[in-house]
């Protein structure tokens, strides 16, 4: 039998004992040719660890690695443990989207956005017991059915790791050289195992930045879903989409939100699309500080935080607030994984990873996720990442991840989704005079009998200006963006073009059929705002 095919046939049956057989009957019939000498060291190799595969980190990306891992044969343990941030929040199994990310984020967005709609209800004829404005949000309510549900997810994940036969183990873990892994147990004690294949998940917290009082008084995104008591006037210091979020739900419940931006808002984001979602959200009430750096944090006698900053002109400036929220960026955890002790490099810059299709520079160590350097941080992208990693690790795949055109949504009070290109990405890439861009304002029909601002909802093709007219970026500001967004990522993906867009027929009245009829280019200097809802 050809030595491919035996090799084929193998690893449809990824079970333990089916590799010992086979590495069994290859040596007593003495195959000596090349391939067989990969295929039994590839098996031997398999039996001098305890597993398979490590996972350092429960997060997202991990544990999609882990189970899809599972699924193709291998043996395989997660090491998960959620170090207390340090206001002392801490969290179960699932990584920051579970916990202190993605999901209450989302939850406490949907409840700024029930209360705004309870406000427009009495104008569709809804009849609201006393005054709208008399309606307020509770804090611990709101605080307290999130974390239940956040709870019940850790639960879930936990018993669906035990179902698929990957160990958990509850511990901190670190390298001790390329193939071994000690984790940190609560007790102290250490677990040592060891792993044929490691992958790297372990994501990243929040910077806290270097000044007085920061770290004694401020909170940041892993506190403010858990927070035990109602955040008050709150300062947010950033200006990126996790401010921007917490600012606006925090607005949309009725508390006072300022943000305060070090240079621009949405760094990475369409700068036009990312001053429209500013401009709203200080149209709902969000205040800005814009070109300006705290310089302390001091605690008042009444419990309150007294901020002092400075603005672009060098004058120090100062207010009072009851909650600090800092949200200036994240740093990866890989230094506390002891990376020297397996030969792994990290950069410097932002203790992340330069990992080529995953694989760092120790070829059986590999990293999904968060600790990827310049990858998009964003949770599909290490479920994807993590589960494709997985077959060609377990499976015989040979399929890459593709980090280019991931659609994501900014869930601020008035959302905005985009994929692929910003304007200024797409200039510098392609050459101003190579692109057209297409853009419209428009009118979401729900907005007219309640009155509500329509003035920011946009949208935005960016296309090359070549025979196809290849679409390279799509940006919607609207309702409900992350779902009218989805669709179009797909399409990007097959290479959309600007003349099959226009050949679609949209769904009437929506607010995603606007990208099938925008038609004003920017060029030709066109008002880009419509004259009635089916201009």
């Amino acid at each position: 039998m050809a030595s491919s095919k035996l090799f084929s046939r193998l690893t449809i049956f990824p079970n333990y004992q089916v590799k010992l057989s086979a590495l069994s009957c290859i040596k007593r019939n003495s195959m000596i040719n090349n391939n067989m000498k990969t295929l039994v060291s590839y098996f031997s190799n398999s039996t001098k660890y305890q597993y398979d595969l490590v996972v350092i980190g429960g997060g997202s990306g991990g544990l999609a690695a882990a189970k899809e891992a599972v699924e193709l044969g291998a043996k395989v343990a997660v090491f998960d443990y959620v170090t207390p941030s340090p206001r002392g929040s801490k969290w179960g199994l699932g990584g920051t989207c579970v916990n202190v990310g993605c999901i209450p984020k989302k939850l406490m967005h949907q409840a700024a956005l029930l209360g705004e709609a309870i406000h427009e209800a009495a104008a569709f004829g809804w009849q609201i017991p006393g005054e709208p404005k008399s309606i307020i949000n509770d804090w611990d309510s709101l605080k307290n059915a999130v974390q239940n549900h956040i709870k019940s997810v850790n639960w879930v994940t936990r018993v669906e790791l035990r179902n698929k036969n990957v160990d958990y183990i509850n511990g901190n873990g670190y390298f001790k050289d390329n193939h071994t892994v000690v984790g940190v147990m609560k007790n102290g004690d250490e677990k040592v195992v060891t792993a044929d294949k490691i992958i790297i998940a372990v994501g990243g917290r929040p910077r806290y930045p270097d000044i007085p009082g920061a770290l004694e008084y401020g909170i940041t995104s892993d506190d403010i879903f858990s927070l035990d008591h109602a955040p008050g006037k709150t300062l947010i210091v950033g200006a990126g989409y996790i401010g921007l979020e917490c600012a606006g739900f925090l607005n949309g419940l009725g508390y006072d939100a300022t943000i305060m931006v070090r240079s621009i808002v949405l760094r990475g984001f369409d700068q036009q699309m990312a001053n429209l979602v500013a401009e709203e959200m200080e149209q709902r009430g969000v205040h800005f500080i814009y070109q300006a750096k705290p310089k302390a944090v001091k605690k008042q006698d009444d419990g309150r935080l007294m901020v002092h900053w400075v603005d672009k002109n060098g004058e120090m400036h100062q207010d009072i607030y009851d909650t600090i929220l800092f949200a200036i960026g994240r740093e990866a955890l890989t230094v506390q994984l002891k990376p020297e002790n397996a030969g792994v490099q990290i950069l410097q810059e932002n203790k992340k990873i330069f990992a080529e299709n995953e694989q760092t520079n120790v070829s059986n160590i590999f990293a999904v996720g968060d600790v990827l350097h310049k990858r998009p941080e964003l949770t599909p992208v290490a479920i994807h990442a993590g589960k494709l990693l997985a077959r060609r690790l377990f499976g015989n795949s040979v399929e890459q991840m593709d980090y280019t055109n991931v659609a994501t949504t900014v869930f601020s009070p008035l959302e905005y989704g985009c994929v692929g290109m910003g304007e200024e990405d797409a200039i510098t890439h392609y050459g101003k005079e190579n692109i057209e861009v297409y853009h419209a304002f428009y009118k979401p029909t729900e907005f007219f009998i309640p009155q509500k601002n329509m003035s920011h909802c946009y949208v935005k093709v960016i296309a090359l200006n070549n025979a196809d007219e290849r679409i390279v970026g799509m940006h919607f500001i609207g309702p409900h963006a992350g779902e009218v967004i989805q669709g179009f990522s797909a399409a990007i993906k097959c290479k959309l073009t600007f003349p099959i867009l226009k050949s679609t027929v949209g769904i009437h009245p929506t607010s995603a059929e606007e990208f099938t009829r925008v038609f004003i280019t920017k060029s030709s200097g066109m008002d880009p705002t419509p004259q009635s809802c089916c201009s």
